[in-house]
Protein backbone atom coordinates (compact mmCIF):
# COMPACT_ATOMS: atom_id res chain seq x y z
CA UNK A 1 0.00 0.00 0.00
CA UNK A 2 1.36 3.25 -0.81
CA UNK A 3 0.75 6.34 1.02
CA UNK A 4 0.55 9.38 -1.03
CA UNK A 5 1.63 12.90 0.50
CA UNK A 6 -1.31 15.42 1.18
CA UNK A 7 -0.49 18.67 1.65
CA UNK A 8 -3.51 20.86 3.19
CA UNK A 9 -3.79 24.43 2.72
CA UNK A 10 -4.15 26.73 5.48
CA UNK A 11 -7.61 27.80 4.62
CA UNK A 12 -8.55 23.72 4.68
CA UNK A 13 -7.12 23.34 8.03
CA UNK A 14 -7.83 26.55 9.38
CA UNK A 15 -4.84 27.31 10.63
CA UNK A 16 -3.05 30.72 10.66
CA UNK A 17 0.77 30.99 10.82
CA UNK A 18 0.20 34.55 11.53
CA UNK A 19 -0.45 36.29 14.82
CA UNK A 20 -3.66 37.83 15.50
CA UNK A 21 -3.76 41.82 16.50
CA UNK A 22 -4.06 41.68 20.47
CA UNK A 23 -6.48 44.39 21.67
CA UNK A 24 -5.32 44.26 25.36
CA UNK A 25 -4.32 47.14 26.93
CA UNK A 26 -0.66 47.40 27.16
CA UNK A 27 -0.20 50.29 29.30
CA UNK A 28 1.88 52.60 26.88
CA UNK A 29 -1.00 55.29 26.31
CA UNK A 30 -1.54 55.10 29.89
CA UNK A 31 2.47 55.70 30.17
CA UNK A 32 2.48 58.19 27.64
CA UNK A 33 -0.20 60.05 29.14
CA UNK A 34 1.86 60.22 32.29
CA UNK A 35 4.59 62.44 30.77
CA UNK A 36 4.94 66.24 30.84
CA UNK A 37 7.89 67.99 28.57
CA UNK A 38 9.62 64.40 27.83
CA UNK A 39 9.75 63.92 31.33
CA UNK A 40 7.82 60.70 33.19
CA UNK A 41 5.98 61.85 35.97
CA UNK A 42 6.19 59.70 39.34
CA UNK A 43 2.66 60.78 40.54
CA UNK A 44 -0.76 60.08 38.87
CA UNK A 45 -3.81 62.20 40.11
CA UNK A 46 -6.50 60.16 42.31
CA UNK A 47 -10.01 59.79 40.82
CA UNK A 48 -11.52 62.17 44.06
CA UNK A 49 -9.09 65.19 43.20
CA UNK A 50 -10.63 68.42 43.50
CA UNK A 51 -10.04 71.73 43.30
CA UNK A 52 -9.74 73.63 47.19
CA UNK A 53 -12.64 76.63 47.35
CA UNK A 54 -10.68 77.40 50.42
CA UNK A 55 -7.73 79.91 49.03
CA UNK A 56 -4.87 77.74 50.34
CA UNK A 57 -1.15 79.64 50.63
CA UNK A 58 2.19 78.46 51.84
CA UNK A 59 4.42 80.98 53.08
CA UNK A 60 8.51 80.14 52.93
CA UNK A 61 10.53 80.93 55.60
CA UNK A 62 14.24 80.49 55.41
CA UNK A 63 16.25 80.53 58.93
CA UNK A 64 12.79 82.54 60.49
CA UNK A 65 12.72 85.32 57.78
CA UNK A 66 10.41 85.57 55.23
CA UNK A 67 11.07 84.52 51.15
CA UNK A 68 9.67 86.76 48.78
CA UNK A 69 5.12 86.42 48.47
CA UNK A 70 3.35 83.58 49.47
CA UNK A 71 3.04 80.39 47.19
CA UNK A 72 -1.20 80.67 46.23
CA UNK A 73 -2.14 76.77 46.24
CA UNK A 74 -5.47 77.08 45.78
CA UNK A 75 -6.02 77.23 41.81
CA UNK A 76 -4.99 73.67 40.62
CA UNK A 77 -6.15 70.03 41.97
CA UNK A 78 -1.97 69.28 42.88
CA UNK A 79 1.48 70.44 43.36
CA UNK A 80 4.72 69.17 42.53
CA UNK A 81 7.67 69.58 44.67
CA UNK A 82 11.16 69.33 43.21
CA UNK A 83 14.65 69.75 41.63
CA UNK A 84 13.19 68.85 37.87
CA UNK A 85 12.16 72.16 36.80
CA UNK A 86 10.65 70.76 33.52
CA UNK A 87 7.89 69.56 35.72
CA UNK A 88 7.79 71.00 39.18
CA UNK A 89 5.20 73.43 39.97
CA UNK A 90 7.15 74.52 42.94
CA UNK A 91 10.62 74.18 41.77
CA UNK A 92 12.90 73.08 45.53
CA UNK A 93 16.35 73.51 44.08
CA UNK A 94 18.41 72.32 47.41
CA UNK A 95 20.79 69.37 46.25
CA UNK A 96 19.03 67.40 48.78
CA UNK A 97 15.79 67.32 47.66
CA UNK A 98 14.70 64.96 44.56
CA UNK A 99 14.13 65.39 41.40
CA UNK A 100 10.04 64.85 41.64
CA UNK A 101 10.30 64.83 45.57
CA UNK A 102 6.58 65.39 46.70
CA UNK A 103 3.35 66.49 45.82
CA UNK A 104 0.09 68.81 47.35
CA UNK A 105 -3.02 67.14 46.65
CA UNK A 106 -6.77 68.03 46.86
CA UNK A 107 -8.95 65.26 47.81
CA UNK A 108 -12.48 65.03 48.00
CA UNK A 109 -13.12 62.99 51.23
CA UNK A 110 -15.57 62.19 53.59
CA UNK A 111 -15.91 63.85 57.17
CA UNK A 112 -17.90 63.28 60.16
CA UNK A 113 -19.49 66.85 60.94
CA UNK A 114 -19.89 67.57 64.89
CA UNK A 115 -23.23 66.43 64.41
CA UNK A 116 -22.67 62.95 63.53
CA UNK A 117 -23.57 63.61 59.91
CA UNK A 118 -20.83 62.99 56.97
CA UNK A 119 -20.37 65.12 54.84
CA UNK A 120 -17.86 65.56 51.46
CA UNK A 121 -15.20 68.15 51.65
CA UNK A 122 -11.41 68.66 49.48
CA UNK A 123 -8.94 68.44 51.41
CA UNK A 124 -5.23 69.31 51.15
CA UNK A 125 -3.08 65.96 51.52
CA UNK A 126 0.70 65.54 51.02
CA UNK A 127 2.39 62.87 49.50
CA UNK A 128 6.18 62.12 49.55
CA UNK A 129 7.22 60.21 46.24
CA UNK A 130 9.65 57.93 47.21
CA UNK A 131 12.56 60.89 47.65
CA UNK A 132 15.78 60.14 49.35
CA UNK A 133 16.06 62.64 51.97
CA UNK A 134 12.09 62.47 52.81
CA UNK A 135 9.34 65.08 53.30
CA UNK A 136 8.42 66.34 56.86
CA UNK A 137 5.22 67.58 58.75
CA UNK A 138 5.85 69.85 61.67
CA UNK A 139 9.17 67.71 61.96
CA UNK A 140 7.88 64.60 61.24
CA UNK A 141 8.93 62.28 58.87
CA UNK A 142 6.29 60.90 56.54
CA UNK A 143 6.64 57.44 54.71
CA UNK A 144 6.68 57.24 51.10
CA UNK A 145 3.59 56.46 48.71
CA UNK A 146 1.27 57.88 51.60
CA UNK A 147 -1.73 60.99 51.75
CA UNK A 148 -1.26 62.52 55.23
CA UNK A 149 -3.95 65.55 55.66
CA UNK A 150 -2.57 68.95 56.09
CA UNK A 151 -3.77 71.36 58.40
CA UNK A 152 -3.59 74.87 58.84
CA UNK A 153 -0.47 76.18 60.48
CA UNK A 154 1.46 72.36 59.58
CA UNK A 155 4.79 73.13 58.40
CA UNK A 156 6.35 71.23 55.45
CA UNK A 157 10.19 70.55 55.27
CA UNK A 158 11.73 68.83 51.58
CA UNK A 159 15.10 66.75 52.41
CA UNK A 160 17.49 68.73 54.52
CA UNK A 161 16.74 72.04 52.86
CA UNK A 162 16.61 74.98 55.61
CA UNK A 163 13.32 76.00 54.08
CA UNK A 164 9.69 75.42 55.81
CA UNK A 165 6.50 76.17 54.39
CA UNK A 166 3.77 77.03 56.59
CA UNK A 167 0.02 76.34 55.08
CA UNK A 168 -1.95 78.95 56.10
CA UNK A 169 -5.18 80.25 53.88
CA UNK A 170 -6.92 84.07 53.39
CA UNK A 171 -8.82 83.71 57.32
CA UNK A 172 -6.11 81.92 58.86
CA UNK A 173 -4.75 84.34 62.24
CA UNK A 174 -2.01 84.93 63.95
Amino acid sequence: MMMKAIYLSEQYCNISIYQKPSFELSGKLAEETNRVAGVNLLYSEPPEARKSEIRWRLYVFKGGEPLNEPLYVHRMTCYLFGRERKVADIPTDHPSCSKQHAVLQYRLVEKEQPDGMMAKKVRPYLMDLDSTNGTFINQNRIEPRRYYELFEKDTIKFGNSSREYVLLHENSTG
